[in-house]
C-alpha cells in the first residue's frame, strides 16, 4: 500500500451478518455490503471481531494462510465448500499485542482461521479476497467494559490502512424466529434496535446503557453477536461519528442493522430478503 493510501484513516465497520447462507445468496443486504465495500478506502488489512469466535481468551490469529472455517450445522453442501483464501498477515498481530499492553493477546498459529461471521460478508466487501485477514477473539471471560477498552487501544490500527470489522447482530434471538416475518422484526426487535441506533449515533461511548433497556434480556439472550458492536462504539467513540448503513430485519427477531464509522458518502441502504435458515435444524442449533 502506498504512503498516500496509509494516510487516510480507514472506516471501521460492524456488520450484521445474520445465515451464513448470506455468503452465497444475492439479496438486499448483500447488494448494501458490496455496495460498501466498493466505497472503502484500499486497505492493509482486515482485523475481524467475529461473534463466532468467543472463547474464554484474548488472541489473535498469527498464521499466513488461515483456513476457512464452516462453524455451522444444518445447511446446504453448496455452504460447506465455500473457501475465502485471503492471506494473513502475522506482522499485524504482532502490533495488536503491542498496543493491547498491558492487556495480554495471545498469537494463535495453528488453532482457528477465518470464520463465517467474517468471511461470510468479506465475500462481499472483498470478493476477491486480496486483503489480509486478522481475526481478534471475543474473550468470554472479560467484562463487556474490557470490550470497549481494547478497541480504543486498536484505534491507531485505522491510521495504518486496517479496517477493523466486527461482525454480529444487534438483535439476535434464535429461538424467537417466527418463519413467517422473513423481512420484518417484532416490536421489542424494533424497540431495542432503535434504541441502540440513537445509542450510537448520539453517544457511542454510553452503548452499554443498552443493558438496562427493558428489552435487552429478549434482544440479546446471549451475549456473544452483542459484543462485537462494543468494538465499534468504543472505536467511534474515539472519533466521534456514527451512523447505520443497513437497516432491517430478519424472521422477527434479528437485525440486520449495520454501522459505519466515519464512512462518508453512503446512503443508508433498506436491507431485504435476508437468506435463509434450515427449517429441518432447531434455528438456536445452527450456529449461526
Amino acid at each position: 500500500m502506498s504512503d498516500s493510501q496509509s494516510a487516510k484513516r480507514m472506516p471501521a465497520l460492524f456488520l450484521g451478518h445474520g445465515s451464513p447462507m448470506n455468503a452465497i445468496e444475492e439479496n438486499g443486504f448483500t447488494r448494501a455490503w458490496k455496495k460498501i465495500g466498493k466505497a472503502l478506502p484500499p486497505a492493509r488489512a482486515v482485523l475481524s471481531v467475529s461473534a463466532h469466535w468467543y472463547i474464554g481468551a484474548t488472541a489473535v490469529t498469527a498464521m499466513a494462510h488461515p483456513r476457512t472455517i464452516h462453524d455451522f450445522y444444518g445447511f446446504p453442501q453448496e455452504l460447506f465448500e465455500v473457501e475465502y483464501p485471503a492471506s494473513g498477515l502475522p506482522e499485524l498481530a504482532g502490533e495488536i499485542a503491542e498496543l493491547a499492553k498491558p492487556m495480554w493477546v495471545g498469537a494463535d498459529h495453528d488453532q482457528w482461521g477465518i470464520d463465517h461471521g467474517t468471511w461470510s460478508v468479506l465475500a462481499h466487501l472483498y470478493p476477491e479476497a486480496d486483503v489480509p485477514v486478522v481475526q481478534l477473539s471475543i474473550n468470554a471471560s472479560k467484562p463487556v467494559e474490557y470490550h470497549i477498552d481494547l478497541a480504543r487501544r486498536m484505534s491507531p490500527l485505522r491510521d495504518k490502512g486496517v479496517l477493523i470489522l466486527s461482525s454480529g447482530n444487534v438483535v439476535h434471538n434464535l429461538r424467537r424466529i417466527d418463519w413467517n416475518a422473513k423481512n420484518s422484526g417484532t416490536d421489542w426487535a424494533h424497540r431495542f434496535d432503535d434504541a441502540v441506533m440513537e445509542q450510537m449515533t448520539e453517544d457511542p461511548a454510553g452503548i452499554l446503557k443498552m443493558k438496562d433497556h427493558p428489552d435487552y434480556g429478549l434482544a440479546v439472550p446471549t451475549p456473544d453477536h452483542f459484543i462485537p458492536l462494543l468494538y465499534t462504539a468504543g472505536l467511534a467513540a474515539e472519533s466521534g461519528n456514527a451512523r447505520p448503513v443497513v437497516k432491517g430485519y430478519a424472521f422477527g427477531s434479528i437485525s440486520m442493522t449495520c454501522y459505519g464509522v466515519d464512512i462518508e458518502d453512503l446512503d443508508c441502504a433498506e436491507g431485504d430478503n435476508a437468506a435463509f435458515l434450515p427449517e429441518d435444524v432447531p434455528a438456536d442449533q445452527t450456529n449461526t
